[in-house]
């Protein structure tokens, strides 16, 4: 009983370090955006990812009046045993903005 309580509350956990990782890539995914719709250059926007999430990836898309920046990452969750799980998040921002 108690090895099935206590497999419950890792992966209760885990849950919530990669749920943790998600919001603050969604978080930096979006000031990337705003950096990026501002005229920052690309390294200002992938260095806004990488303090949030190491070694995140960003790419850049341009839709018409947007800039969309879209970031992933392998997730750290449980000490890098969940390594095959990737966060994603995309943010977008009017191109030009303040």
């Amino acid at each position: 009983m108690v090895p099935a309580i206590l497999l419950v509350l890792a992966a209760a956990l885990v849950s919530v370090q990669v749920a943790g990782e998600q919001l603050r890539l969604q978080d930096a995914t979006a000031d990337a955006a705003r950096s990026l719709a501002r005229g920052d250059p690309t390294g200002v926007a992938t260095a806004r990812i990488r303090s949030a999430i190491p070694g995140a990836r960003l790419s850049v898309v341009a839709r018409g009046d947007m800039i969309c920046a879209k970031a992933s990452a392998r997730s750290r969750a449980a000490g890098g045993l969940l390594s095959s799980l990737t966060v994603r998040a995309t943010g977008c921002a009017m191109d030009g903005g303040l």
